[in-house]
């Protein structure tokens, strides 16, 4: 790789902020990250978009409000709020939501094509709340030239 192409490369980080009103929520950030990617200047480069609590996720999918419903049946189905976990011993009632977060995923990353999101049909950015009601933070961090 040549230092002339490193110099031409371009690192913007932004925090995006939310506070649910319920414990559980499906929160479609895509504009979020697109605004961060504007103010980034890259053309051509990646973006990650990632949780930065273990009780939250950040996935790509469609936003589809029955799609968003099943999603939030089958995590509670398959990993009920009031069954009995062992990290909820220590005084936290959040084990569920540990769970929650690693069967949605950490993080995503996109491609930047053109200044833009390169997505494919129907692909959104959306921030998975498994424990909320209190501020938590998704970091944007966009690289590329």
């Amino acid at each position: 790789m040549s230092a002339h192409w490193l110099t031409m490369m371009k690192s913007y980080r932004e925090e995006l902020w939310f506070e649910t009103k319920t414990r559980r929520a499906y929160l479609n950030i895509t504009q979020q990250v697109e605004a961060a990617v504007r103010k980034s200047g890259v053309q051509e480069g990646l973006v990650l978009v990632n949780a930065m609590h273990i009780t939250a996720s950040v996935y790509i999918n469609d936003d589809e409000p029955g799609l968003l419903k099943d999603y939030d049946r089958f995590l509670e189905e398959l990993v009920p709020q009031g069954a009995t976990y062992r990290h909820n011993e220590t005084g936290e009632d959040n084990g569920d939501a540990h769970i929650k977060r690693q069967l949605m995923g950490r993080e995503v990353i996109v491609a930047i094509t053109g200044g833009r999101l390169d997505f494919g049909p129907w692909e959104q950015i959306f921030y998975g709340e498994f424990d909320g009601m209190r501020r938590k933070r998704v970091l944007v961090k966009v690289i590329g030239a």
